[in-house]
């Protein structure tokens, strides 16, 4: 009864591992398109972050956002780090483009838009900075990533036509976490359509 109970048990676990992986990987797959070439912006949304350095959630955004990154900034590629100053006095685009340039190296075209304390309002605040990317990525965890995209498509669908997919999903990265991430996603995501959840045919 005890070996049935254990393999039950570890059953039940990679059931709720596979999960884990598989939600995020939908969501990371999820109103994006496939295009080549041309310029390309890179979004990274901000996490509320107490302190003046970027906490492990900010950190891991960072580098989501740099792998990324695909063109180079002579040939049109751009980091925009957005998020205001919601959890401290610093903002958060600031305290991610630090660690950026400071821990990550990062010397490339980088901008800030540092005024946003929502999801809705990241979106509204860097279209500006969007407007003549031929490819626009948003890094976030996948679910985050996912509302922000569908924000984008209901404030300006011409710029969401040119969404693709952002590096913020790899098999076996954060696995542990994964089923929860899931969960904080599903009731995140209720305020999205079921046209806007479900990936593209």
């Amino acid at each position: 009864m005890c070996v049935r109970r254990r393999h039950v048990m570890v059953a039940a676990g990679v059931a709720v591992l596979g999960w884990g992986e598989w939600v995020n990987r939908r969501w990371s797959r999820t109103l994006v398109g496939d295009r080549g070439g041309g310029t390309e912006a890179v979004v990274v949304l901000g996490y509320r972050n107490p302190q003046a350095t970027a906490n492990v959630v900010n950190r891991w955004r960072v580098r989501v956002g740099l792998r990324s990154l695909t063109v180079d900034g002579a040939e049109g590629g751009r980091l925009i780090f957005s998020g205001g100053a919601v959890g401290s006095g610093v903002a958060e685009a600031r305290v991610m483009a630090a660690y950026a340039r400071s821990v990550l190296k990062f010397d490339g075209p980088l901008f800030l838009e540092d005024r946003s304390r929502t999801t809705w309002e990241n979106i509204t605040n860097v279209i500006p900075l969007l407007e003549d990317a031929d490819r626009i990525k948003i890094a976030s965890q996948p679910a985050h990533a996912l509302k922000a995209r569908a924000y984008l498509r209901r404030q300006r669908p011409d710029l969401a036509a040119r969404l693709v997919r952002a590096e913020d999903y790899r098999f076996g990265e954060w696995t542990v976490v994964k089923p929860l991430l899931g969960l904080y996603g599903l009731r995140t995501l209720r305020v999205l359509r079921t046209d806007e959840r479900e990936p593209r045919p």
